[in-house]
């Protein structure tokens, strides 16, 4: 199996976790639990599987937003709405979005569930924070809600991974949006408003990355740039393929059982969107 693989996956997989950030049933689940405003919820709801933990963890694993928007609403949302309540409320909402955007969703969950838990089972937690979390959730009873929690673990496994090798290359926060937006051309200003990132901060990010010769001075990405995003893709690629070669006979088989939930899924979400996923196809 070829690094592609896990990519193919994530662009069907992701839509099925990220109805939890722009579906209306999820929005509405974080509000009714006692989370204030969108960001409470987004970074309550994310964080819940970690517990009651301070902003500065927060800051660390998700790792490419300001620190102020996460300081805005954590440690805050803890006081409005516990870690267990969020979660219960997460995960409802999310199979109620699933339900209404892919009506053969109950009808799909007994077939990709079991593939799936063997992926989260095979999955290594060493330095994998939001992945571990996830993990060791308690089961839910629902089959959808099942399948979401998967999706969602595995997502943060390949995430986690992924921001370890953003680290290793020297990249912070900001400037891997810098470097995501000249080779993706996702929207600049939507990336550094939905990151909370200044335009100082951005400036200051092009000025770091063209001195090593990563982009130009107007912000448009060098074949240094090019090739080093290709290697971080094709790392985090790797990495996340893992489980899938350790738990399953033909990890390539998943696709076509998940691409029709992940289709579905994306018709909930916005694209170009500041994760850079891209429609399922």
């Amino acid at each position: 199996m070829e690094e592609s693989f896990a990519r193919a996956l994530w662009h069907v997989m992701e839509p099925v976790h990220a109805v939890t950030y722009f579906a209306d049933e999820c929005l509405e689940a974080h509000r009714a639990v006692g989370l204030r405003g969108y960001w409470m919820g987004y970074f309550g709801a994310r964080a819940a599987p970690l517990g009651p933990v301070p902003a500065g963890v927060v800051e660390a694993v998700f790792y490419n937003f300001h620190p102020s928007r996460v300081r805005r609403a954590v440690p805050d949302a803890w006081g409005f709405a516990a870690p267990a309540a969020i979660l219960d409320a997460r995960a409802k909402g999310a199979a109620t979005a699933l339900r209404r955007l892919v009506p053969e969703v109950d009808e799909a969950a007994p077939s990709v569930n079991p593939l799936l838990a063997a992926v989260v089972a095979a999955a290594e937690a060493s330095g994998r924070p939001l992945f571990g979390a996830n993990r060791d959730l308690p089961e839910r009873d629902d089959p959808v809600e099942v399948l979401w929690q998967a999706a969602t673990a595995l997502r943060e496994h390949r995430g986690d991974g992924h921001v370890a090798v953003l680290a290793a290359e020297g990249l912070d926060g900001c400037e891997v949006h810098v470097l995501m937006s000249a080779i993706e051309g996702v929207p600049a200003d939507m990336i550094r408003l939905s990151r909370a990132w200044t335009p100082e901060d951005w400036a200051a990010a092009v000025d770091r990355l063209a001195a090593r010769g990563l982009v130009a001075g107007d912000g448009a990405v060098t074949p240094a740039g090019r090739e080093l995003r290709g290697r971080i893709e094709a790392r985090t690629d790797e990495l996340a393929a893992k489980p899938y070669l350790a738990a399953l006979p033909d990890p390539e088989a998943l696709i076509p059982l998940v691409r029709p939930l992940g289709e579905g899924a994306a018709a909930g979400l916005r694209f170009p969107n500041p994760m850079g996923l891209p429609r399922p196809s």
